[in-house]
């Protein structure tokens, strides 16, 4: 059966969608902000199954039921011999699950992880379920170019988003929830600078914290990672005053975007960064080197215009069921 036939357009409340994400937790400072996404398709669905491969803390609406896969903890992956037997253990767990419910999906949407799309692929295409994969990210593993003839539609941020050729890729925005990052004119802003997001090489925090040692600034540096004792040490031998906050959950990392005297941006993943576009919501004047956002008015009206999630969702299941 051709995995690219679609289910004839059906009203919003009897749609039926299979999600499979990474994680579930509101408390995840990394992936926390996808609890927003479901509470988004909750509302265009007659009903939701999510699949992933951690489920944390979450309040989601009653038409949606999370299943785990019993993910190694936050921060604690396996290695060694472990690791495959955890990852043989989750792809039985996964094939076991998609086809328990297959009754209660008519298609599927996969968030990052064309892994699922490849265990899952065959599977579906047997059974006529539609594929859709957001993928937002300026490398191409093998994962996702074996992911490719399962899928019925791509979906990406921007076209650096998604660097292979495929004929039912949409550009539609990165999808930030506009109704919670936002400013807060009662809070007046600091002399501080600001680099948010994962501590790796790509992220190229080092060159923020040069450039507010340069300006005589203090920066602080919101996220964790393996180079956390690396910036440490480059700031103190260059004497910045750098202050590293560790991840933060949403809330507060809001607060640090509305009390920031702007963001400083450096990242070279290729890919639109969410932190980007959470800070402008906020009102953060935001310095970046992503050459898709020179010339672009980094203002909370234009982020609400082209990545608001409300608009990004409803976009997503209108290509998916049409």
């Amino acid at each position: 059966m051709d995995n690219r036939r679609q289910p004839a357009l059906q009203e919003a409340k009897k749609l039926r969608l299979l999600v499979c994400a990474q994680a579930v937790d509101l408390e995840d400072p990394y992936l926390g902000f996808f609890h927003k996404w479901l509470e988004e398709f909750a509302k265009h669905t007659e009903r939701l199954e999510v699949i992933a491969l951690r489920v944390g803390k979450h309040h989601l609406p009653r038409n949606v039921s999370a299943h785990p896969l019993g993910g190694a903890p936050r921060g604690a992956p396996p290695r060694g011999c472990a690791r495959l037997a955890y990852r043989l253990r989750v792809a039985a767990s996964f094939l076991v699950l998609i086809w328990r419910l297959r009754r209660r999906y008519d298609a599927v949407f996969v968030h990052m992880n064309p892994e699922y799309v490849v265990l899952g692929g065959p599977l579906w295409r047997g059974l006529g379920k539609p594929v859709g994969l957001w993928y937002a990210h300026g490398a191409t593993p093998l994962s996702l170019r074996l992911a490719l003839p399962f899928l019925a539609h791509a979906f990406t941020s921007t076209p650096q988003g998604f660097r292979l050729s495929f004929p039912s890729l949409h550009i539609v925005g990165q999808g930030i929830d506009t109704t919670f990052w936002t400013p807060d004119p009662a809070q007046r802003r600091g002399s501080h600078f600001l680099s948010a997001g994962r501590l790796d090489p790509v992220k190229r925090h080092d060159l923020a914290i040069r450039e507010a040692a340069k300006e005589g600034v203090p920066i602080r540096i919101v996220g964790d990672g393996p180079e956390r004792e690396r910036l440490e040490k480059l700031a103190r031998e260059i004497g910045a005053q750098a202050e590293f906050l560790g991840p933060l959950d949403p809330a507060r990392l809001r607060e640090e975007y509305r009390a920031a005297a702007k963001l400083i941006h450096r990242s070279e993943t290729g890919s639109l960064d969410k932190v980007v576009l959470e800070a402008a919501a906020c009102g953060c004047p935001v310095d970046t080197t992503n050459p898709e956002l020179q010339g672009v008015p980094l203002t909370r009206e234009w982020v609400e215009e082209h990545h608001a999630l409300s608009r990004l969702i409803p976009r997503i299941l209108k290509m998916m069921y049409s």
